[in-house]
């Protein structure tokens, strides 16, 4: 045997949920650019779980699925009250979501149909412990969410109170589509590993949640938006990114372990960010985004991939830094829950093998002469 350090290049399983090839992201064989330019999230997460974009009787059915489950039992709301006010949001979200499963007569039921209703309910609920928090934290009430809107229409208006524009409604909507599924990234490996055990879909999404915590996975738009609050204005661009560069420091936002052309849904991405930009009238975001994109990548032949302008897109849409990757839970749940139900539908437990390196032949010396 002989380990591949990462699983770098490792075939785990198959699976008809997502594909990279070629550079081309596709969900069920449809191109991501497809999808991004004419499907709502909603269609986008149908499509994941059963295999076929929905007629419109499907999807009048799944948004009123998602609407009737998007309210949070009261439990779970006074534990958000009890949490502390600085509390990593990524922490709380991993509990809040493994506590729902008290709350679900159903959650210990791992037939198809049974995972497929929780995942709606999920879907539902996520937001909305998401927009909560940050409420409750900032000393606000929770706002309750409305009937009948989007899942990107219910984030914006819990989150701030207020109705949001139809262009912010969009660019929330195209950015949660580009970020449903990826194959088989850290977190949704994660969440195959842990039900492939049989154990509930409610364990499986907390152990994905806990992997996309990690700064190598989920925080990488953090992390452009800090590099971007730092530069400040598009004079310091080309000094920024110049010092980084000759002291060897990252930039995050660049470059792709399955992309070597360009991360597909990085385009979309900027659109959006320049069209938030001009409605605002403010285009200064985008700006150092661009210059920074063409800096790095005559210099170091990175191109950005899906968190680089994913920053300033949410940041436009006035969501908390420290929410950029709570908001890619909203979005990747889709994929994680498909996962789940693909998993089951012909389980093995995953146990792979490791190559030791350790000492052999040593002897077990007795306390008394150690």
């Amino acid at each position: 045997m002989t380990a591949m350090k990462g699983l770098e290049g490792i075939v785990a399983a198959t699976s008809s949920i997502s594909s990279i090839h070629a550079g081309i992201l596709t969900y069920r064989g449809i191109n991501i650019d497809e999808l991004a330019e004419h499907a709502s999230y909603e269609e986008t997460a149908y499509l994941l779980w059963y295999g076929h974009l929905p007629n419109e009787e499907e999807l009048t059915e799944l948004r009123a699925r998602l609407s009737h489950h998007s309210a949070l039992p009261e439990q779970i709301i006074q534990q958000l009250k009890m949490v502390p006010k600085d509390a990593n949001p990524m922490a709380v979200l991993r509990t809040a979501v493994s506590a729902l499963a008290f709350y679900d007569e159903d959650a210990d039921h791992t037939s198809k149909e049974s995972n497929q209703a929780k995942a709606i309910k999920l879907q539902a609920q996520i937001p909305t412990i998401i927009a909560a928090y940050a409420r409750i934290r900032d000393g606000k009430e929770p706002v309750a969410p409305l009937p009948n809107v989007s899942i990107a229409h219910n984030f914006l208006y819990m989150l701030s109170g207020e109705q949001p524009s139809e262009i912010a409604i969009s660019a929330l909507d195209k950015a949660f589509v580009l970020h449903a599924d990826h194959e088989f990234n850290a977190s949704t490996f994660s969440a195959r590993v842990t039900v492939a055990t049989l154990t509930d879909i409610y364990s499986a999404v907390t152990s994905a949640i806990g992997t996309l915590k990690g700064p190598l996975h989920g925080g990488a738009n953090e992390a452009v938006m800090k590099m971007l609050d730092e530069i400040e204005v598009i004079d310091h661009v080309d000094s920024y990114i110049e010092q980084k560069l000759r002291n060897r420091q990252k930039i995050m936002g660049f470059g792709h372990r399955v992309y070597k052309n360009g991360d597909p849904r990085a385009k979309h991405l900027q659109k959006m960010s320049y069209q938030l930009g001009m409605l605002q009238g403010d285009t200064t975001l985008y700006d150092i985004s661009v210059r920074v994109e063409e800096l790095v990548t005559k210099h170091k032949g990175l191109k950005p991939n899906v968190d680089f302008y994913s920053a300033s897109v949410y940041s436009m849409l006035g969501i908390p830094r420290d929410l950029f990757t709570p908001l890619f839970v909203i979005s990747r749940l889709s994929g994680w829950t498909a996962h789940i139900i693909e998993q089951l539908d012909d389980n093995r437990i995953i146990r792979p093998r490791a190559e030791y390196i350790g000492v052999d032949g040593q002897k077990y010396v007795p306390l008394e002469l150690r």
